[in-house]
């Protein structure tokens, strides 16, 4: 039971090239079914995860990795069919590489971060604005009112990565003692001071 949660996050990476492989087909609808279905999964680890207490470090990173790897590779179809611009990629992929970065170096202390909730609600509006970019396709919606919840999800991306970054300074993550790295010859050369 206590793996559920992770099986349904690495479920979102298989669903990955299914989506992608129907965008390309301008299967628009087919493409729906199956993000609703990642997003649905997505929902549902997180809500077992903590309602029975399997929350795992494990979970902690691959739930946000699966998030950044559907929201980015979705992005770039998009991108490469031209209904969105490849700025708006860019900027999120900035963004995620500077998160994964980070991640990166305090997994390194052996401190794991785990999503907040202004991570999620970035998500949440890119999901809302990719749905609404295949309807507009599906439907020929000749308004395309998509753009504006894209801007939105961007002020909310660029808002998360300002959130992230204070909070690992407010918790001295940041401060310039524990950026050091510290020389292992120092170390051994105390070690061996300390045996005399």
């Amino acid at each position: 039971m206590k793996h559920i949660p992770n099986i349904l996050t690495i479920l979102r990476f298989v669903l990955i090239p299914i989506i992608l492989n129907f965008l390309a087909q301008d299967n628009y609808i087919m493409a729906f079914v199956f993000l609703t279905l990642s997003g649905l999964t997505d929902v549902l680890d997180g809500y077992i995860a903590r309602k029975y207490n399997f929350i795992t470090n494990f979970g902690k990173l691959i739930d946000p990795l699966a998030d950044k790897c559907t929201q980015i590779l979705i992005l770039a179809a998009l991108t490469v069919k031209n209904i969105i611009p490849v700025w708006i990629l860019a900027i999120v992929v900035i963004k995620e590489f500077v998160m994964v970065a980070g991640a990166s170096f305090l997994y390194g202390k052996e401190l794991v971060v785990s999503s907040k909730w202004y991570g999620k609600l970035a998500t949440v509006l890119f999901y809302i604005a990719i749905v609404c970019s295949l309807c507009i396709r599906q439907f020929n919606i000749p308004f395309d009112f998509s753009m504006y919840l894209y801007y939105l999800a961007l002020v909310a991306t660029i808002f998360s990565l300002f959130m992230y970054i204070k909070a690992f300074y407010m918790q001295g993550y940041l401060k310039k003692e524990n950026l050091k790295i510290e020389n292992p010859s120092n170390s051994n050369e105390v070690t061996n001071n300390k045996q005399k």
